[in-house]
C-alpha cells in the first residue's frame, strides 16, 4: 500500500517518523522547504515540496492507495481540496486531528478580521502570533503597534514588508516557544495584547496562555474551525490494517 500524507505539521512529522521506524514507506507533501527540513533523513519517506491545488492532489493520488490529511487545523482550504480529490478518485483517507488547547481567560473571536476589528478600539502594542498568512487582516491597525512573530523564511518576511510593518517590529523565529521565552518577548516589546490561534500542545498554546497570565497581557484567541477526524494512534492502526 502506498501512503500519501499531507503534513508540514508536528503531527504529520510524528506520523512520518513512526512509519519510517516501522519500515513503512510513505510520501509526505509539505508546503514549504522548512517543512521538508523537518523530515530530512527519514528512511523510506519521500518528501514533496510546494502547495498543491485539487488537480495536483488528484495526480498524486493516482499513484497512492490511501491518504492522510495531517495539515494544520486552521488550513481549511487545503483540507477541503484533499477531501474533494479523495472523493473524486475514491481514495480512502483519514483526517489526523490535533488536540485542542485548554481553557484560557481572554477574548475569543471567529477570525483574524474580527480580532482586528476588536483591537481597533484598543491601545497598546500587539503581538501577532497567528502566522504570516493572517497578517493582511491587521493592516487596518496602526503599523507601529504590530509585532508579528513569523517563521524566518523569505515568504513570511515579504508579507511583513508588503504590509509596511516596521522592520524593528518583525520577530522572525521558529517555534513553538517556552513560557519563559514568551514572557521575555512580551516584556521586551511592551506587549499589551497577544493574538493567537488554538494550536494545542503542538503549537505551544498552553505556554502562550501561561505567559500572558504571568505578564498581564490580554489574549485574543481565534477559535478553531469545527472538524472531525481521528487521533494519531487511530490513524496508525488504520494504516497498518490496510497493509495486511
Amino acid at each position: 500500500m502506498s501512503i500519501l500524507i499531507f503534513g508540514g505539521t508536528t503531527e504529520g512529522r510524528e506520523l512520518a517518523q513512526i512509519l519510517s521506524e516501522k519500515n513503512i514507506p510513505a510520501t509526505v507533501s509539505v508546503a514549504t522547504p522548512l517543512g521538508a527540513e523537518e523530515l530530512a533523513g527519514l528512511s523510506g519517506i519521500t518528501v514533496l515540496v510546494g502547495r498543491k491545488d485539487t488537480e495536483e492532489i488528484i495526480a498524486l493520488l493516482e499513484q497512492c492507495s490511501c491518504c492522510v490529511d495531517a495539515t494544520h487545523p486552521y488550513a481549511k482550504e487545503i483540507s477541503q481540496n484533499i477531501e474533494t480529490a479523495c472523493a473524486r478518485t475514491r481514495t480512502p483517507w483519514k483526517r489526523l486531528l490535533r488536540q485542542k488547547g485548554g481553557a484560557f481567560q481572554g477574548i475569543q473571536v471567529a477570525s483574524a478580521q474580527e480580532a482586528a476589528q476588536f483591537l481597533s478600539n484598543t491601545e497598546g502594542n500587539i503581538l501577532l502570533a497567528t502566522g504570516a498568512k493572517e497578517l493582511s487582516a491587521f493592516e487596518v491597525l496602526e503599523k507601529t503597534r504590530l509585532y508579528p512573530r513569523v517563521l524566518p523564511v523569505q515568504e513570511s518576511l515579504a508579507q511583513c514588508q508588503q504590509l509596511q510593518i516596521p522592520t524593528r517590529n518583525i520577530l522572525a523565529l521558529y517555534g513553538p516557544f517556552s513560557q519563559e521565552l514568551n514572557e521575555a518577548i512580551l516584556r521586551q516589546y511592551h506587549i499589551q495584547w497577544m493574538v493567537t490561534k488554538d494550536g494545542g500542545a503542538a503549537g505551544g498554546f498552553a505556554e502562550k496562555v501561561a505567559a500572558a497570565r504571568q505578564t498581564g497581557v490580554e489574549l485574543v484567541v481565534i477559535g478553531r474551525p469545527a472538524e472531525t477526524g481521528e487521533s494519531l494512534e487511530q490513524v496508525l492502526v488504520w494504516l497498518e490494517q490496510g497493509r495486511k
